[in-house]
């Protein structure tokens, strides 16, 4: 779509429409375009560049394979956060913000692992064993956890960002995104303050019609990131089966050279003498060793210069991934190896916000990744919600 017709559109949906004059933030100055009857009428133009500037970033976190998480609690939101953000398949928040969704994120998870655990009652018949008391109770907090956490159920580790409708409404999920460095992508309007939001689109967040043109366009987007990864993952997968194993390349490589080897020109018996004076026999050998030597100082080198994103570990956040590299133990192999006390005595060292954390499962979840068992692990970290066995 063409820049002017974006324009054109956004002007349609009312998203130019600010707040009162009197109820304005200074710090949204530079997106204000004028005042009239009162009302700050919002710059469009900036809207557009800075829309395609967020709906550029969030696809490139959508096809890392991230999640980004909607907050929307305003009744004109809920609805259109609901329809658009399920055809993406990402995780969001139409209800009350559980405070600590993100910074205690550990128990939420294991209010998700309830919700499950209900569902498993049902599925072998232990639920049916209950008092007709019990079973009231029960079915009351499944439609609690489902109405709250239900959206939030596929979501195993803490999203890559998040998308805010009304900074203002939702200034408990700013802080949290804050304090744990996730980005923060928002539809801010002129009452709104925009500092600590990373990727700002000023617009009408008050309008259904306004939230509806704006969601649309980032969905596109995501949906665009998730389309690209799917079709590297297939490419990826074909390469892979093309290639051929280690024992037909060495056969093939010995073949190749049979072949491409020239035929040698007869040798008298004085030159074969003189070659046999001038080179050692252990000439080889010798060559060999150096060559192997240079290469386990090769691997070596790697393996300490290596570091892997240890944030991919179920219950490991941004703040603990960077204490354990401090400590040396960037990668999944030397996680892998590291006792969970080990593990336990550096994250409280490093904050004493982090001595909840339980690193019992991480030496296990990081040996498959460090194998590249990926699906093992995803389908481990599934089974296993909040990563504590």
């Amino acid at each position: 779509m063409a820049k002017k017709a974006e324009v054109k559109e956004l002007l349609e949906a009312g998203v130019h429409f600010g707040h009162l004059t009197r109820k304005w933030n200074p710090n949204m100055a530079p997106y204000i375009y004028m005042e009239r009857n009162g009302i700050h009428v919002i710059n469009l133009y900036k809207t557009v560049a800075k829309l395609e500037e967020a709906s550029e970033a969030l696809s490139k976190i959508a096809a890392s394979g991230r999640k980004i998480l909607f907050v929307a609690t305003k009744k004109q939101a809920k609805d259109i956060v609901a329809e658009k953000v399920s055809n993406v398949n990402m995780p969001y928040i139409t209800e009350r913000w559980p405070g600590g969704m993100l910074t205690n994120f550990v128990t939420i998870r294991k209010a998700v692992k309830k919700m499950a655990s209900i569902d498993r009652m049902k599925k072998d018949g232990t639920f049916n064993t209950l008092s007709k008391k019990e079973r009231l109770q029960v079915d009351r907090l499944r439609a609690k956890l489902e109405k709250n956490l239900g959206s939030i159920s596929d979501m195993t580790r803490l999203p890559g960002a998040l998308f805010i409708v009304d900074t203002m409404r939702e200034h408990i999920a700013v802080k949290e995104a804050q304090k744990l460095n996730i980005p923060i992508f928002a539809m801010v309007d002129t009452n709104s303050d925009p500092r600590p939001i990373n990727y700002v689109i000023p617009s009408n967040d008050d309008a259904s019609k306004s939230i509806n043109v704006i969601l649309t366009e980032v969905t596109n987007a995501i949906a665009v990131g998730l389309e690209e990864r799917k079709s590297e993952k297939q490419a990826a997968k074909e390469g892979a089966s093309e290639q051929p194993t280690p024992k037909e390349t060495k056969a093939t490589k010995k073949t190749e050279e049979k072949v491409a080897a020239p035929a040698e020109p007869a040798k008298t018996e004085k030159s074969e003498a003189v070659k046999e004076k001038d080179t050692p026999k252990k000439k080889p050998e010798e060559a060999k060793a150096t060559e192997e030597k240079v290469e386990k100082v090769a691997v070596k080198k790697s393996e300490k210069t290596a570091s892997d994103n240890l944030t991919k570990i179920e219950g490991i956040g941004p703040k603990a991934a960077e204490a354990l590299t401090k400590a040396g133990i960037g990668s999944y192999a030397s996680l892998a190896k590291t006792d969970p006390e080990k593990i336990k005595e550096i994250l409280t060292e490093a904050s004493s916000r982090m001595a909840h954390l339980d690193p019992s499962s991480w030496p296990k979840q990081s040996e498959m990744a460090a194998e590249g068992h990926w699906d093992e692990l995803k389908a481990w970290q599934d089974k296993v919600k909040g990563g504590v066995e």
